[in-house]
Protein backbone atom coordinates (compact mmCIF):
# COMPACT_ATOMS: atom_id res chain seq x y z
CA UNK A 1 0.00 0.00 0.00
CA UNK A 2 3.36 2.43 1.24
CA UNK A 3 4.61 1.65 -2.30
CA UNK A 4 1.64 2.15 -4.09
CA UNK A 5 0.72 5.68 -2.45
CA UNK A 6 4.71 7.03 -3.27
CA UNK A 7 4.15 5.87 -7.18
CA UNK A 8 1.00 7.94 -7.30
CA UNK A 9 2.25 10.95 -5.19
CA UNK A 10 5.47 9.97 -7.83
CA UNK A 11 3.55 10.33 -10.76
CA UNK A 12 1.81 13.26 -9.60
CA UNK A 13 4.82 15.08 -9.17
CA UNK A 14 6.27 14.52 -12.23
CA UNK A 15 2.61 15.44 -14.01
CA UNK A 16 2.97 18.61 -12.28
CA UNK A 17 6.61 19.51 -13.49
CA UNK A 18 5.72 18.64 -17.22
CA UNK A 19 2.61 20.68 -16.24
CA UNK A 20 4.82 23.70 -15.15
CA UNK A 21 7.51 23.28 -17.77
CA UNK A 22 5.45 24.21 -20.49
CA UNK A 23 4.22 27.23 -18.91
CA UNK A 24 8.23 28.31 -18.39
CA UNK A 25 8.76 27.79 -21.52
CA UNK A 26 6.18 29.88 -23.10
CA UNK A 27 6.96 32.44 -20.49
CA UNK A 28 10.46 32.58 -21.58
CA UNK A 29 9.99 32.39 -25.65
CA UNK A 30 7.27 35.33 -24.89
CA UNK A 31 8.20 37.64 -21.68
CA UNK A 32 11.87 36.87 -20.97
CA UNK A 33 14.08 38.76 -23.63
CA UNK A 34 17.72 38.32 -22.56
CA UNK A 35 20.54 39.60 -24.94
CA UNK A 36 22.53 36.89 -24.95
CA UNK A 37 19.96 34.41 -26.14
CA UNK A 38 17.83 37.15 -28.59
CA UNK A 39 20.18 35.70 -31.73
CA UNK A 40 19.37 31.67 -30.42
CA UNK A 41 15.57 32.61 -30.66
CA UNK A 42 15.62 34.24 -33.74
CA UNK A 43 17.33 31.23 -35.71
CA UNK A 44 13.99 29.29 -35.08
CA UNK A 45 11.16 31.57 -33.75
CA UNK A 46 10.46 32.62 -37.38
CA UNK A 47 6.56 32.02 -37.96
CA UNK A 48 4.81 32.60 -40.60
CA UNK A 49 2.51 35.25 -39.62
CA UNK A 50 6.19 37.03 -38.06
CA UNK A 51 7.18 37.47 -42.22
CA UNK A 52 3.86 38.36 -43.34
CA UNK A 53 3.21 40.97 -41.32
CA UNK A 54 6.61 42.28 -41.12
CA UNK A 55 6.79 45.62 -43.89
CA UNK A 56 9.82 43.75 -45.23
CA UNK A 57 7.30 40.93 -46.95
CA UNK A 58 6.11 43.75 -49.82
CA UNK A 59 7.57 47.36 -48.84
CA UNK A 60 11.33 45.97 -48.55
CA UNK A 61 12.53 49.27 -50.62
CA UNK A 62 11.11 51.95 -48.40
CA UNK A 63 11.76 50.05 -45.03
CA UNK A 64 15.52 49.88 -45.69
CA UNK A 65 15.77 53.25 -47.30
CA UNK A 66 13.71 54.69 -43.67
CA UNK A 67 16.20 52.33 -41.69
CA UNK A 68 19.35 53.68 -43.25
CA UNK A 69 18.80 57.17 -42.96
CA UNK A 70 18.04 56.80 -39.29
CA UNK A 71 21.18 54.92 -38.80
CA UNK A 72 22.78 58.15 -40.45
CA UNK A 73 21.72 60.82 -38.45
CA UNK A 74 23.66 61.87 -35.86
CA UNK A 75 21.54 61.59 -32.46
CA UNK A 76 22.24 62.53 -29.05
CA UNK A 77 21.97 59.25 -26.50
CA UNK A 78 19.79 60.02 -23.85
CA UNK A 79 19.44 58.04 -20.40
CA UNK A 80 16.71 57.51 -17.44
CA UNK A 81 16.04 55.59 -14.58
CA UNK A 82 12.70 53.74 -14.70
CA UNK A 83 10.06 53.48 -11.34
CA UNK A 84 12.01 49.84 -11.11
CA UNK A 85 15.58 51.21 -11.06
CA UNK A 86 16.13 49.91 -14.77
CA UNK A 87 18.21 52.40 -16.75
CA UNK A 88 16.57 52.97 -19.84
CA UNK A 89 17.92 54.54 -23.14
CA UNK A 90 16.62 56.95 -26.15
CA UNK A 91 18.08 58.48 -29.16
CA UNK A 92 17.13 62.23 -29.43
CA UNK A 93 17.00 63.54 -33.29
CA UNK A 94 16.13 67.48 -33.25
CA UNK A 95 14.66 69.10 -36.01
CA UNK A 96 14.99 73.01 -37.46
CA UNK A 97 12.39 75.30 -36.28
CA UNK A 98 10.90 72.63 -34.40
CA UNK A 99 6.90 72.72 -33.91
CA UNK A 100 6.69 69.94 -31.93
CA UNK A 101 7.84 66.74 -29.89
CA UNK A 102 6.89 63.04 -30.85
CA UNK A 103 8.13 60.48 -28.98
CA UNK A 104 8.47 57.21 -30.49
CA UNK A 105 7.13 54.04 -28.85
CA UNK A 106 8.49 50.78 -30.91
CA UNK A 107 6.84 47.56 -30.49
CA UNK A 108 7.26 43.99 -29.37
CA UNK A 109 11.38 42.98 -28.88
CA UNK A 110 11.84 45.70 -31.34
CA UNK A 111 13.53 48.87 -32.22
CA UNK A 112 12.40 52.24 -32.73
CA UNK A 113 14.58 52.78 -36.39
CA UNK A 114 13.13 49.61 -37.39
CA UNK A 115 8.94 49.99 -36.60
CA UNK A 116 9.67 53.63 -37.54
CA UNK A 117 11.93 52.88 -40.28
CA UNK A 118 9.26 54.82 -43.27
CA UNK A 119 7.70 57.37 -41.10
CA UNK A 120 10.47 58.97 -38.85
CA UNK A 121 12.25 60.70 -42.03
CA UNK A 122 8.71 62.47 -42.75
CA UNK A 123 7.74 63.27 -39.35
CA UNK A 124 11.80 65.10 -39.16
CA UNK A 125 11.40 66.77 -42.32
CA UNK A 126 7.80 67.91 -40.68
CA UNK A 127 9.39 70.05 -37.74
CA UNK A 128 9.65 67.25 -35.10
CA UNK A 129 11.59 66.38 -32.68
CA UNK A 130 12.13 62.82 -32.55
CA UNK A 131 12.96 61.05 -29.28
CA UNK A 132 13.25 57.27 -30.52
CA UNK A 133 12.82 55.17 -26.73
CA UNK A 134 14.47 52.18 -26.22
CA UNK A 135 11.82 49.51 -24.45
CA UNK A 136 13.18 48.27 -21.45
CA UNK A 137 15.42 45.02 -22.59
CA UNK A 138 15.42 46.21 -25.98
CA UNK A 139 18.51 48.55 -27.76
CA UNK A 140 20.30 49.64 -25.09
CA UNK A 141 18.12 49.93 -22.50
CA UNK A 142 18.56 47.61 -19.33
CA UNK A 143 15.85 44.80 -18.24
CA UNK A 144 14.78 40.98 -18.61
CA UNK A 145 11.53 41.11 -19.41
CA UNK A 146 8.87 42.66 -21.70
CA UNK A 147 5.64 43.46 -19.73
CA UNK A 148 3.26 44.25 -22.68
CA UNK A 149 2.65 47.79 -21.32
CA UNK A 150 2.23 46.68 -17.98
CA UNK A 151 5.35 48.52 -17.02
CA UNK A 152 6.49 49.92 -20.27
CA UNK A 153 3.57 52.68 -19.66
CA UNK A 154 5.44 53.74 -16.51
CA UNK A 155 8.62 54.31 -18.97
CA UNK A 156 6.67 56.13 -21.43
CA UNK A 157 5.14 58.51 -18.57
CA UNK A 158 8.82 58.75 -17.54
CA UNK A 159 10.04 59.49 -20.94
CA UNK A 160 7.59 62.66 -21.48
CA UNK A 161 8.54 64.50 -18.13
CA UNK A 162 12.25 63.89 -19.59
CA UNK A 163 10.97 65.76 -22.62
CA UNK A 164 9.26 68.07 -21.06
CA UNK A 165 11.72 69.30 -18.42
CA UNK A 166 13.54 70.06 -21.71
CA UNK A 167 11.02 71.67 -23.73
CA UNK A 168 11.88 75.45 -23.12
CA UNK A 169 9.64 76.93 -25.56
CA UNK A 170 6.59 74.43 -24.17
CA UNK A 171 5.92 73.19 -27.68
CA UNK A 172 3.20 70.00 -27.71
CA UNK A 173 4.54 66.56 -26.86
CA UNK A 174 2.96 63.75 -29.11
CA UNK A 175 3.01 60.42 -28.12
CA UNK A 176 3.12 57.31 -31.06
CA UNK A 177 3.21 53.91 -30.83
CA UNK A 178 3.45 51.06 -32.79
CA UNK A 179 1.78 47.60 -31.84
CA UNK A 180 3.11 46.99 -28.25
CA UNK A 181 4.32 50.55 -28.43
CA UNK A 182 1.17 51.83 -29.11
CA UNK A 183 -0.55 49.54 -26.62
CA UNK A 184 1.92 51.26 -24.33
CA UNK A 185 0.75 54.71 -25.04
CA UNK A 186 -2.45 53.74 -24.94
CA UNK A 187 -1.84 52.86 -21.20
CA UNK A 188 0.35 55.68 -20.45
CA UNK A 189 -2.26 58.38 -21.53
CA UNK A 190 -4.33 56.69 -18.06
CA UNK A 191 -1.24 57.84 -15.95
CA UNK A 192 -0.49 61.64 -14.70
CA UNK A 193 1.29 63.12 -17.97
CA UNK A 194 2.90 66.69 -18.66
CA UNK A 195 -0.06 69.15 -19.89
CA UNK A 196 2.26 69.73 -23.10
CA UNK A 197 0.86 66.11 -23.74
CA UNK A 198 -1.66 67.28 -26.40
CA UNK A 199 -2.04 64.14 -28.65
CA UNK A 200 -1.53 60.11 -29.18
CA UNK A 201 -1.27 58.10 -32.18
CA UNK A 202 -1.68 54.13 -31.79
CA UNK A 203 -0.81 52.17 -35.26
CA UNK A 204 -2.00 48.76 -34.33
CA UNK A 205 -2.33 48.15 -30.72
CA UNK A 206 -3.58 45.45 -28.79
CA UNK A 207 -6.20 45.72 -26.21
CA UNK A 208 -4.32 42.99 -23.77
CA UNK A 209 -1.61 41.06 -22.62
CA UNK A 210 -4.08 38.31 -21.91
CA UNK A 211 -5.94 38.96 -25.63
CA UNK A 212 -3.10 38.87 -27.60
CA UNK A 213 -1.61 35.96 -26.02
CA UNK A 214 -4.80 33.75 -26.43
CA UNK A 215 -4.67 35.49 -29.93
CA UNK A 216 -1.30 34.32 -30.79
CA UNK A 217 -1.77 31.11 -28.97
CA UNK A 218 -4.73 30.35 -31.42
CA UNK A 219 -3.37 31.70 -34.54
CA UNK A 220 -0.01 30.92 -34.30
CA UNK A 221 0.14 27.55 -32.51
CA UNK A 222 -3.45 26.45 -32.95
CA UNK A 223 -4.42 26.25 -29.29
CA UNK A 224 -7.50 27.34 -28.70
CA UNK A 225 -8.14 26.61 -25.07
CA UNK A 226 -5.20 27.79 -22.72
CA UNK A 227 -6.93 28.67 -20.00
CA UNK A 228 -4.47 26.81 -17.59
CA UNK A 229 -1.61 27.84 -20.01
CA UNK A 230 -2.62 31.81 -19.03
CA UNK A 231 -2.77 31.09 -15.17
CA UNK A 232 0.86 29.56 -15.00
CA UNK A 233 2.23 32.67 -17.18
CA UNK A 234 0.59 35.20 -15.24
CA UNK A 235 2.17 32.93 -12.48
CA UNK A 236 5.22 33.14 -13.43
CA UNK A 237 4.92 36.94 -14.55
CA UNK A 238 3.92 37.67 -10.68
CA UNK A 239 7.43 35.87 -9.08
CA UNK A 240 9.87 36.83 -11.84
CA UNK A 241 9.08 40.00 -13.51
CA UNK A 242 7.20 41.62 -11.22
CA UNK A 243 3.87 42.60 -12.78
CA UNK A 244 0.41 41.25 -13.09
CA UNK A 245 -1.04 40.30 -16.77
CA UNK A 246 -4.18 42.40 -15.89
CA UNK A 247 -1.90 45.32 -15.66
CA UNK A 248 -1.74 45.30 -19.43
CA UNK A 249 -4.62 46.32 -20.74
CA UNK A 250 -5.95 49.19 -21.93
CA UNK A 251 -9.39 49.21 -20.48
CA UNK A 252 -9.32 51.42 -17.73
CA UNK A 253 -6.82 54.08 -19.57
CA UNK A 254 -9.50 54.86 -22.85
CA UNK A 255 -12.28 55.21 -20.25
CA UNK A 256 -10.42 57.90 -18.78
CA UNK A 257 -8.08 59.45 -20.84
CA UNK A 258 -9.11 63.16 -21.84
CA UNK A 259 -6.33 64.04 -24.58
CA UNK A 260 -7.28 63.02 -28.44
CA UNK A 261 -6.07 59.66 -30.11
CA UNK A 262 -5.37 58.98 -33.78
CA UNK A 263 -5.83 55.22 -34.44
CA UNK A 264 -4.36 53.22 -37.29
CA UNK A 265 -4.76 49.08 -38.53
CA UNK A 266 -4.30 47.42 -41.35
CA UNK A 267 -7.32 45.09 -42.30
CA UNK A 268 -5.15 41.98 -43.15
CA UNK A 269 -2.97 42.34 -39.87
CA UNK A 270 -2.64 38.78 -38.67
CA UNK A 271 -0.30 39.68 -35.88
CA UNK A 272 -2.50 42.09 -33.83
CA UNK A 273 -6.11 41.64 -34.88
CA UNK A 274 -7.85 44.93 -36.11
CA UNK A 275 -10.84 44.37 -33.42
CA UNK A 276 -8.19 45.59 -30.57
CA UNK A 277 -7.87 49.08 -32.56
CA UNK A 278 -11.94 48.55 -33.09
CA UNK A 279 -12.50 48.30 -29.35
CA UNK A 280 -10.41 51.12 -27.91
CA UNK A 281 -11.79 53.45 -30.46
CA UNK A 282 -15.11 52.46 -29.19
CA UNK A 283 -14.36 53.15 -25.27
CA UNK A 284 -11.67 55.54 -25.49
CA UNK A 285 -13.60 58.81 -24.54
CA UNK A 286 -11.14 61.58 -25.76
CA UNK A 287 -11.54 63.02 -29.14
CA UNK A 288 -10.66 59.98 -31.12
CA UNK A 289 -10.08 59.37 -35.15
CA UNK A 290 -9.68 56.16 -36.14
CA UNK A 291 -8.21 54.57 -40.10
CA UNK A 292 -8.22 51.08 -41.01
CA UNK A 293 -6.36 50.60 -44.31
CA UNK A 294 -7.55 47.87 -46.48
CA UNK A 295 -5.16 45.06 -47.22
CA UNK A 296 -2.74 46.34 -44.78
CA UNK A 297 -0.94 44.21 -42.87
CA UNK A 298 1.16 44.80 -39.49
CA UNK A 299 2.25 48.09 -39.74
CA UNK A 300 2.08 48.56 -43.09
CA UNK A 301 -0.49 51.11 -43.19
CA UNK A 302 2.02 53.92 -43.79
CA UNK A 303 3.45 51.67 -46.56
CA UNK A 304 0.15 50.98 -47.99
CA UNK A 305 -1.59 54.03 -48.18
CA UNK A 306 1.47 56.59 -47.72
CA UNK A 307 -0.45 59.94 -48.96
CA UNK A 308 -3.90 59.79 -46.67
CA UNK A 309 -1.85 58.51 -43.59
CA UNK A 310 0.72 61.16 -43.48
CA UNK A 311 -2.54 63.42 -44.02
CA UNK A 312 -4.18 62.02 -41.39
CA UNK A 313 -1.06 62.32 -39.27
CA UNK A 314 -0.31 66.48 -40.05
CA UNK A 315 -3.84 67.27 -40.07
CA UNK A 316 -3.72 65.49 -36.39
CA UNK A 317 -0.66 67.86 -35.51
CA UNK A 318 -2.22 70.94 -36.84
CA UNK A 319 -5.41 70.37 -35.26
CA UNK A 320 -3.77 69.99 -31.63
CA UNK A 321 -0.88 72.17 -32.15
CA UNK A 322 -3.15 74.84 -33.16
CA UNK A 323 -4.78 74.28 -29.84
CA UNK A 324 -2.07 74.13 -27.42
CA UNK A 325 -0.63 77.81 -29.71
CA UNK A 326 -3.94 79.90 -28.62
CA UNK A 327 -3.61 78.07 -24.89
CA UNK A 328 0.04 79.93 -24.69
CA UNK A 329 -0.83 83.16 -26.69
CA UNK A 330 -4.12 83.14 -23.44
CA UNK A 331 -1.28 82.95 -20.83
CA UNK A 332 0.98 85.23 -22.27
CA UNK A 333 -1.81 88.14 -22.60
CA UNK A 334 -2.65 87.35 -18.86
Amino acid sequence: MRNKVIKIVGAGVVAFNIFMAFGWSFFKMMVRCKEQKRLIKKRWFQLSHIKLNHPRNKFETEYEAGKAWCMQQHMQDCYMKSKDGLVLHAHYLPAKNAKRFVLLSHGYKGNTFSDFAYMARFLHENHCNLLFIDQRCCGASRGEYITFGALEQYDVQGWSYYIARRNKKRLPIYLYGESMGAASVLMASGQKLPKEVKGIIADCGFRSMKGQVKDMAANWFHLHWVGLLLLRLDLFCRIFAGFRMKDADTTKAMEENERPVLFFHGSDDTYVDQKNTIYNYLICQAPKEMYVIPEARHLCSAYAAPELYREKVLGFFAKYDESSERKRVVSWMQ
